[in-house]
């Protein structure tokens, strides 16, 4: 789930500090002692202290045994110490949330017997009064019998509101009751399913309690095991190996180094200087800890693929972590979590394999992709983190992450573009650990990385396009504040994360030789992400217009400094979000503006996606709407591969007219 807050403070928090009592060897001396006098002790004395010293030992062994073997329900749901530093930016998580919200595989494990709820908070949002939680629950069957068909009860403090995806959700009062879906109604001895949703409440979130079945849960807090009932569905060891090799076989129908684009101006160009049209959707789950797409659980690799072709997406904008490739790089591959039996073919591929199979499914399907830093860290919530680094992912790691993509894929033209991070932001008052933009090398000027990253990648691959983001803040006046030191909110123009680009006016960013390789990608969204001050009163396509984008980014397209290419945008297809987007889609359609449309993801708690709670079921609704704004000619959608047609519906870039 993303979200796009930009006008409410983030809170940083601190690890909860321990209060362990110290006990110190007495050093006093008796003065007996100091003179070396020697002294008798009583043979009953002698008893006594052994007796003690037995009980104090019996006791340690005892304490170190209950350490061994873990804690009690109670104690782990309640005192918890660590938290991500990935919380909302509106306020702190509650306490009993913020333990294991990471996706460290080795976390949320449940032991217990019974039927377990465990739940992760992978984002929240809103003031006092109005809270939004994105929340993941995994319903764990810790028994000996085969749940077949189910109903959770969850009663929560302060429930205002709930919209869920893998169920069917109803609300009253406090309490939201959630049925199964048709995939996903059988839960076998030790296995997990996943559901997730969206929770608006008046306070801090509560969970009091929660039934399956009329039968009461153990409520915990914590990392949710992703798929495990679906991984639980394979043939385990009885599944034959697939030849890994002959599945990444690269097409045949493919020509290699042909599709290599460039800019010219506000425009990108093919090599023999046809103007094309980069109209693409998300696909997110390489930044999560899934450690590939989201949604596997339900459905097929290969077919889903091939459904985003046939509907007309030429890029797939892929968020991933730099954590993540950098492990693969290292020859670690984490755990890739999907249902076994629908993609069985993947059952014999780690993690780094199956994305290389991806791009082999994309390629025959005549799909490019851009992968995109999406964050730091391995995390569901990882992109709130303001910059690129962070105390376990450095700068450099960040770079190396970029730099080792660059090199394994330079002679494979399916990845055409790099986005280099997604979203970099930062508020006023939180000085160095926001991202600014200017002419200086500080640490965090986006500016500055943007121009080094891009240098790193281009070093090993000169043929790809480099998409830069914007920050979320920039000084009103850059003469007296260039350095960023005020933290007065007055002295900037804030927009949404990695949507203000106003500091190109100023200091573009300059790719030497390369400059026609530099595409400009600034996020937008509707009033249901967050109510932004251009969305007051009766709003129109003019007010957006004079209000927010020709200052914050169009006028890079106007001014035929760069092309654009709209990173994100979309939402739920209902009031008030859906007269932005219909406002969004006209500035992309009468302009040819680039875009890739968030999202694919039917799991996105604050906008829906493309496809329904199964991952394979489309929702007609919005496709019929993002269809008008993906390129098309006499009725057949245009790729951006010269040999292999877009899908069953479509033509190559070959046999395309150009814009």
């Amino acid at each position: 789930m993303e979200e796009k807050n930009t006008n409410v403070s983030q809170t940083e928090e601190n690890p909860e500090q321990n209060s362990a009592e110290i006990l110190t060897e007495n050093e006093s001396t008796t003065e007996a002692a100091k003179a070396g006098i020697k002294t008798a002790v009583p043979k009953w004395l002698i008893v006594i202290i052994a007796a003690m010293a037995a009980v104090i030992i019996g006791l340690s062994v005892t304490l170190a045994v209950i350490l061994a073997g873990g804690k009690t329900v109670d104690e782990s749901s309640s005192s918890q110490s660590g938290t991500s530093a990935d919380n909302s930016e509106s306020s702190s998580l509650p306490q009993s949330t913020q333990s294991d919200t990471s996706t460290d595989s080795s976390q949320g494990v449940v032991t217990e017997d019974g039927i377990i709820l465990q739940y992760s908070v992978d984002n929240s949002w809103g003031n006092d009064g109005n809270l939004n939680y994105g929340v993941q629950f995994g319903i764990t069957n810790n028994t000996n019998s085969v749940i077949s068909g189910w109903e959770l009860v969850v009663e929560i403090d302060g429930l205002k509101g709930c919209e869920g995806w893998n169920g069917t959700y109803s609300q009253n009062g406090n309490t939201v009751t959630v049925t199964n879906a048709e995939y996903n109604g059988d839960i076998q001895p030790g296995s997990t399913v996943v559901i997730g949703c969206n929770l608006n409440t008046d306070k801090e979130l509560k969970i009091n309690r929660a039934e399956l079945n009329k039968t009461q849960c153990v409520v915990k807090a914590g990392n949710v095991n992703q798929n495990n009932q679906n991984n639980q569905n394979a043939n385990g060891n009885g599944t034959s190996e697939a030849d890994v090799d002959a599945l990444l076989e690269r097409s045949k129908d493919g020509e290699q180094g042909d599709d290599w684009l460039h800019t010219d101006g506000n425009k990108i160009l093919d090599k023999d200087g046809k103007q094309v049209w980069l109209t693409g959707v998300n696909w997110f789950g390489y930044n999560t800890g899934t450690n590939t797409f989201d949604g596997l659980w339900n459905s097929e690799l290969k077919s889903s693929v091939k459904a985003i072709a046939d509907h007309g997406f030429n890029l797939i904008r892929v968020p991933m972590s730099a954590e993540l490739i950098n492990s693969w790089a290292a020859g670690e591959y984490p755990k890739a979590n999907y249902n076994n039996a629908y993609n069985t073919e993947l059952n014999s591929m780690n993690s780094f394999q199956i994305f290389d199979y991806f791009l082999k499914l994309a390629e025959e399907n005549g799909i490019k992709v851009m992968p995109d830093i999406h964050s730091a860290e391995t995390n569901a919530s990882g992109h709130t983190v303001n910059l690129w680094y962070t105390d376990k992912v450095s700068a450099e790691d960040y770079y190396k992450a970029l730099e080792w993509m660059a090199e394994r894929y330079k002679d494979n033209d399916t990845i055409i573009a790099y986005d280099l991070k997604n979203e970099p932001h930062g508020k006023p008052y939180e000085a160095d650990k926001a991202a600014i933009w200017n002419d200086s090398d500080s640490a965090n000027n986006w500016k500055y990385v943007a121009e080094t990253a891009a240098s790193r990648i281009l070093a090993k691959n000169p043929n790809v396009l480099i998409m830069v983001e914007g920050t979320e803040i920039y000084p009103t006046d850059i003469k007296s504040n260039k350095d960023f030191s005020s933290t007065n909110d007055d002295d900037y123009y804030f927009n949404w994360w990695g949507g203000n680009l106003r500091g190109v006016k100023d200091f573009p960013v300059n790719l030497g030789k390369y400059q026609n390789k530099l595409v400009y990608s600034p996020h937008d969204y509707g009033p249901t992400v967050y109510q932004q001050p251009w969305f007051e009163g009766d709003y129109d396509f003019d007010s957006l217009m004079r209000d927010c984008w020709q200052d914050n980014w169009f006028f890079i397209y106007k001014n035929n400094t760069a092309p654009l290419l709209i990173g994100e945008w979309g939402g739920f297809m209902k009031e008030p979000n859906l007269k932005w987007m219909t406002c969004m889609r006209r500035l992309i359609s009468e302009n040819h503006l680039n875009h890739t449309f968030w999202c694919y993801n039917a799991n996105s708690g604050d906008t829906g996606g493309l496809v329904l709670d199964d991952f394979s079921t489309w929702d007609e609704e919005k496709y019929a709407f993002v269809k008008e704004v993906l390129w098309q000619e006499n009725g057949k959608f245009v790729g951006l591969d010269h040999k292999i047609a877009l899908g069953e519906n479509g033509i190559t870039l070959k046999d395309a007219k150009g814009l």
